[in-house]
């Protein structure tokens, strides 16, 4: 048979294997968006059509809604959405550029007077959202919100003058931390990963490592959870491990744990896989829309985590 010069398809993971398994539960499950996030990520996929996709979440004002953060929905735009949008960017090598610039535009426009994000802003009003993100009308700054999207500018040497202000603002919420909880840590390690001054975030990271560990905000044996109580307000077995906070090798967070620790973390992440092939989520669920959407999103990061570290999951 002549040849007929076409390229070759993308190669296939094994069949039963962890990656093949969760390819299939994307497949079936997931929203467009990470249906092309994971083929961009393991099917040599084009990020012209994960972005393609992403533009659909995308709003006049230059920010993000229409749920894309699977827990808020409703059109409206929000920090939070805006966040998530940044994420896909940076893994994509997109985050930079007009639109960048545009999402900038947005952030300067609803933070709130010391130049940080609320966590969630009143336009969410009158739209269904989790129990857990309640909506007021005059919310403060938020590490939660304002950290993540601070890391993604500077690791993306994005220069804006909204972050001037919110860069100063993660500083000093992050160097007063005194007591936490594992999501604000989560948002203070994407912050430092990507600080600028790279002595000041170790010396900071360096602090924060102990407030984890003298608070036991890290499960670092999973066959003795019992052990690592859950934070208030967290739903029961809302437990958060090594790999949560060191999301790579390269992270600040990764000092934090022994070799050991983090073993037993990514084995544990490994043997979450569930029958259908997904991830489950652990944090409350209280409509089935966005639980099944955020499993689709956890079910990528999983295998991008254990991908970093070397954890063959083809």
């Amino acid at each position: 048979m002549a040849e007929t010069g076409a390229s070759p398809l993308p190669s296939t993971p094994p069949a039963r294997s962890p990656l093949f398994r969760a390819e299939q539960f994307v497949w079936l499950n997931a929203r467009v968006l990470e249906q092309r996030l994971f083929a961009h990520h393991f099917l040599h996929g084009s990020p012209d059509a994960v972005e393609a996709a992403l533009d659909a979440y995308r709003n006049e004002d230059g920010g993000y809604g229409h749920a894309l953060e699977p827990d808020l929905r409703g059109p409206v735009s929000q920090p939070l959405h805006t966040a998530h949008a940044l994420r896909v960017l940076d893994a994509i090598g997109r985050c930079g550029g007009q639109r960048v610039e545009r999402v900038c535009r947005y952030l300067t426009a609803i933070s709130t007077a010391d130049g940080a994000l609320p966590a969630i802003h009143p336009s969410q009003r009158g739209y269904p959202a989790a129990p857990f993100v309640p909506v007021v009308d005059d919310p403060p700054s938020d590490l939660l919100a304002t950290g993540p999207v601070v890391g993604l500018l500077h690791r993306n040497e994005v220069w804006h003058a909204w972050l001037f202000r919110a860069t100063d603002f993660c500083w000093q919420a992050v160097e007063s931390l005194e007591k936490s909880h594992p999501y604000e840590v989560e948002a203070a390690v994407a912050f430092l990963d990507s600080a600028p001054d790279r002595s000041r975030a170790e010396a900071a990271a360096d602090g924060l490592g102990r407030l984890v560990r003298e608070q036991r905000l890290a499960a670092l044996d999973p066959e003795r959870l019992d052990a690592f109580p859950v934070a208030s307000g967290y739903a029961p077995g809302e437990h958060h491990f090594p790999h949560d906070f060191a999301r790579t090798p390269e992270s600040l967070a990764r000092a934090w744990f022994t070799d050991d620790e983090m073993a037993r973390s990514l084995d544990h992440l490994a043997a979450e896989q569930q029958d259908d092939g997904g991830w489950p989520i652990r944090w409350r669920q209280w409509a089935p829309a966005p639980a099944l959407e955020a499993r689709s999103l956890v079910t990528v990061e999983a295998l991008r985590t254990l991908r970093a570290y070397g954890r063959y999951v083809g």
